[in-house]
């Protein structure tokens, strides 16, 4: 059984080193030509330089974690299954009070919010590409094919008119690496009129850091007050 258990980690790891390092080639190939077309400047070179240099640092990151953990699968040997203890999971005993609910996620409020920021993105020309589940630190990429400008939007959708979003670590940690083009998109009302409020930048605001359930909550409301940037609310589809 161990023997199977290693070839098939071989096997793994061959395919692993195969795909991803013709992909990561692929990138490379690209940021050369895009490099190239920017030096030269062709429109929209930069932003398709951008993009292709994400890309390429996702899969890079994607083949370090495989390989991780195939090297703690190849450690890990086959026994026979010994009860330590058992767990009995109850409802959190304060799981109806402000603080808790609010950490619930609605997804058909995610949803809306989605579907606002990306045909809003749309509605200016741009290329838009829906990355919410790759777990990326952000849920949608917009390019400007003309200015090159790229995009990396997180976006946060709250049914009522006002309220706080959260980031999730990984979510703050990327709007502070890239500060340069991450966006904070949040829809606002979701089952009405849909305000679409935009930020550039969001490291920027003062979030406010909680130890129990580890994320990030900003005040809507506080946005305005943050940053003189900050414009009143537009209805959805039009600019800020």
């Amino acid at each position: 059984m161990a023997g199977e258990r290693v070839a098939e980690v071989e096997r793994v790891e061959a395919h692993v080193a195969v795909s991803l390092t013709e992909l990561i080639a692929r990138e490379d190939a690209l940021i050369g030509r895009f490099s190239e077309e920017a030096e030269r400047g062709v429109v929209g070179a930069a932003g398709f330089l951008a993009q292709a240099e994400v890309r390429q640092q996702e899969l890079i990151q994607r083949r370090d974690r495989r390989q991780k953990e195939l090297v703690q699968e190849r450690s890990l040997s086959l026994q026979a299954v010994e009860r330590l203890t058992s767990l009995l999971i109850l409802p959190h005993p304060e799981r109806e009070s402000p603080e808790v609910r609010k950490l619930r996620p609605n997804p058909e409020v995610e949803a809306i919010a989605m579907q606002v920021a990306m045909e809003h993105e749309r509605a200016q020309g741009r290329v838009v590409e829906d990355v919410h589940e790759k777990d990326l630190g952000y849920d949608v990429t917009s390019l400007d094919t003309v200015s090159g400008e790229l995009r990396l939007i997180e976006v946060k959708g709250l049914g009522d008119p006002t309220g706080t979003v959260m980031l999730s670590p990984n979510e703050k940690r990327v709007s502070e690496d890239r500060r340069d083009c991450y966006w904070l998109y949040v829809v606002t009302d979701c089952f009405h009129e849909k305000k679409l409020h935009q930020v550039k930048d969001p490291a920027l605001m003062a979030w406010h850091e909680v130890k129990k359930v580890e994320h990030y909550y900003l005040s809507v409301d506080a946005m305005g007050k943050e940053m003189k940037m900050w414009e009143h609310p537009q209805p959805f589809g039009t600019e800020m």
